[in-house]
């Protein structure tokens, strides 16, 4: 048995997307919104996994220390490559790990050296996805591409990306395995952006969101940072990843905060540190329960209401 676990968002699908271009393989497809990063915990809760082939893409090691463990016990067959904070990667003659946090990285250009750029257009999708403007440019160096061409894959790495945020699959517009299952029949995103009807489906909903979310003023700013919150409602989470990293494009030496009500007590955070030092959004995070990421952009799952303060402080504090 075959399975392929990948983060719902545009870098953990055209990563997938990449892999099963050169290596094309049927697997059972493992996903979920963007913000559900347990995802070995479903595999590992079925005993009957045992003795598989399972690639995991994109979401951190960390997270799934124990799921991993227990997978890999059983004598799985893993392969994992990834761009999150892993603490100890396990040693293990069934896993092959490529992990790499650099602040410039995503998993869809780490999958694309791994194959040798055979299908890099989709790795520049993946970096502008994760808000790497810079490196998806430099992934492009060398395709031969127009300026035109450079702004219809930043649009859908965008688009993909607005797409995987939310509580739950039904805040989605389409889920991570139907966005991966329209994508997968087009070796080249140029295609799929003409031929197939899901980035018209996004655009126009990322067009409402936005509007929504762009009335948004501060709650609070200083030299150093902006802290925005959202209320609880589907609109606020799709949109909190794409305008977390609008906001931080528009003053790079500012760290960004964007609070989303989740409606049960509890609050969704991203943070952006600032683009010109890309550095503590991880470290913030981890301090706080159900907090991870990366050293550029990283999250708080589900803060405490009462906690909300100490986030604020410790905020203005890193930055």
């Amino acid at each position: 048995m075959n399975y392929d676990v990948f983060n719902g968002d545009a870098d953990g699908i055209c990563s997938l997307h990449q892999l099963r271009l050169a290596e094309p393989r049927q697997a059972t497809l493992v996903s979920g919104v963007k913000r559900d990063i347990r995802l070995l915990e479903k595999l590992a809760a079925d005993p009957e996994v045992t003795g598989a082939e399972i690639t995991v893409l994109d979401i951190s090691m960390e997270s799934n220390r124990e799921a991993l463990a227990a997978l890999l016990q059983r004598g799985n067959n893993i392969f994992y490559v990834d761009h999150h904070f892993a603490g100890e990667i396990p040693v293990a003659d069934n896993l092959r790990a490529t992990i790499d946090p650099a602040p410039e990285v995503c998993t869809g250009i780490l999958v694309d050296r791994l194959i040798g750029g055979k299908y890099r257009q989709w790795a520049v999708v993946a970096a502008y996805g994760d808000n790497l403007h810079e490196a998806a440019r430099k992934t492009a160096a060398g395709l031969g591409l127009s300026g035109k061409e450079l702004e219809i894959l930043q649009e859908l790495g965008e688009l993909m990306n607005y797409n995987g945020y939310g509580r739950v699959p039904a805040d989605l517009h389409v889920t991570p395995r139907e966005l991966f299952l329209a994508v997968a029949p087009f070796a080249s995103p140029f295609d799929f952006y003409r031929e197939s009807g899901v980035p018209g489906l996004l655009r126009e909903g990322y067009a409402e969101d936005m509007a929504r979310a762009r009335s948004a003023r501060p709650l609070a700013e200083n030299d150093t940072g902006r802290i925005f919150t959202f209320p609880d409602a589907p609109w606020s989470r799709r949109v909190a990843g794409v305008f977390s990293n609008e906001k931080a494009r528009e003053m790079e030496d500012k760290a960004h905060a964007l609070i989303v009500d989740s409606g049960d007590g509890t609050l969704l955070v991203s943070v952006r540190a600032p683009l010109r030092n890309k550095q503590g959004a991880v470290a913030l995070c981890r301090k706080f329960p159900t907090g991870g990421g990366r050293e550029a952009a990283a999250g708080i799952n589900a803060l405490p209401r009462e906690q909300l303060d100490a986030f604020v402080e410790a905020f203005r504090q890193t930055w």
